[in-house]
């Protein structure tokens, strides 16, 4: 795998051990590499075998997000950690999305004759305390770093001359503008006839129990708000379907279509579609990876050369407190925390628990910025 040299020098450090290192390596370049399959999956990987699991959790599910087609490699990390969880169910699903992609996928096939072999909860927990889950992560790429900057110079100016020409490029997939201020779409976001007709699968526990008719009308709700660029709602229905009784390959559907969603600004994103503190801890889940702006006052500030943390009283004073969230930012802010801050980001749901933190994009805090 050819990669630059910030990359390279991560991977080198993780393939001998040294994952603080690798991590150190990759966190202080978060802005440089925001989007990027392969960062997204280093640092995860990098956290898992560290056993930091909160964190590796986020940067493998962001990494299977970028993807089109999901990666085996991050699948095979977020199984791990569902098996780690104890929940089984789900870290099978994923070993048998895995075959499906890589018939020859030897991690994969491992774990689901461990699991057989174990088939109790007591029995896996077992299995697990004894030291063996790393038997099941992911592998490390060798890297060797790439000797010319070429490729990339010359993709740069290309995508120049595409934005000069109206075009964005997203996600490795070009949206043409129509003309009627929507985004033109290929035939692979339309559900095939076979999926229209078994929209559901049987068996097993979901957060939403969907009817055929809910699951359609929620795909091509999140495809109308889609073409008119209100990523964040159409995100909640999708959303809604992945945690659902939905089919496997309506969900991979809803997950291709996530992957090409666009990281708003402040003024990009939808009046309607700002949703509150309020609405997102009633259900954590439905407002996963979406973007929020909120406003409010700071407490406990944690500020360093390469991070700033701190917890963000939301509400103003003509309403009250509606709750208490932690935001960070991966990357060092000038910020008063005598002032109040209005935040852009990301909603994390806090795994295994009913509460959320924000991953940090932009924030606004200016001498005229209050309340009103």
């Amino acid at each position: 795998m050819k990669l630059d040299p910030i990359l390279t020098k991560a991977v080198r450090s993780a393939r001998k051990g040294k994952y603080d290192e690798a991590i150190k390596t990759l966190e202080v370049e978060a802005n440089r590499y925001y989007g990027s399959y392969t960062y997204y999956y280093l640092l995860g990987v990098s956290y898992l075998y560290s056993n930091i699991f909160g964190m590796a959790l986020t940067y493998l599910r962001l990494a299977s997000e970028q993807k089109k087609k999901r990666d085996p490699q991050a699948l095979l990390g977020l199984a791990a950690l569902y098996l780690n969880h104890g929940d089984t169910d789900k870290a099978v699903d994923l070993y048998l999305e895995i075959q499906s992609i890589d018939r020859s996928n030897k991690i994969a096939a491992r774990a689901l004759a461990i699991i057989k072999k174990h088939p109790s909860p007591e029995n896996i927990s077992a299995w697990i305390d004894s030291g063996k889950l790393h038997t099941l992560f992911p592998l490390f790429p060798k890297a060797d770093a790439a000797r010319s900057t070429v490729v990339l110079s010359i993709a740069s100016v290309a995508a120049g001359v595409l934005l000069a020409l109206g075009i964005s490029l997203q996600a490795g997939f070009l949206f043409w503008p129509t003309g009627a201020g929507q985004r033109a779409l290929p035939a692979e976001f339309e559900l095939s006839a076979e999926e229209r007709n078994f929209p559901l699968q049987t068996g097993g526990g979901y957060r939403f129990t969907l009817t055929a008719h809910q699951v359609l009308e929620h795909y091509e709700e999140a495809r109308r708000l889609f073409l008119a660029y209100r990523d964040e709602a159409a995100r909640v229905s999708l959303n809604r379907i992945l945690e659902s009784n939905a089919s496997e390959p309506v969900k991979n559907r809803a997950r291709i279509l996530i992957a090409y969603m666009e990281v708003p600004g402040f003024n990009t994103i939808h009046a309607s579609d700002r949703f509150t503190y309020t609405q997102v801890v009633q259900e954590p889940l439905l407002f996963q990876n979406c973007h929020v702006i909120w406003r409010g006052t700071i407490s406990n500030l944690d500020a360093g050369h390469n991070h700033t943390t701190f917890d963000l009283l939301v509400g103003n004073e003509v309403r009250r407190l509606e709750g208490i969230v932690q935001v960070d930012y991966n990357f060092a802010i000038a910020i008063n925390p005598e002032r109040p801050v209005e935040i852009l980001g990301r909603v994390i749901p806090v795994y295994g628990e009913r509460r959320i933190r924000i991953q940090g994009i932009d924030f606004h805090q200016a001498a005229h910025l209050g309340f009103n």
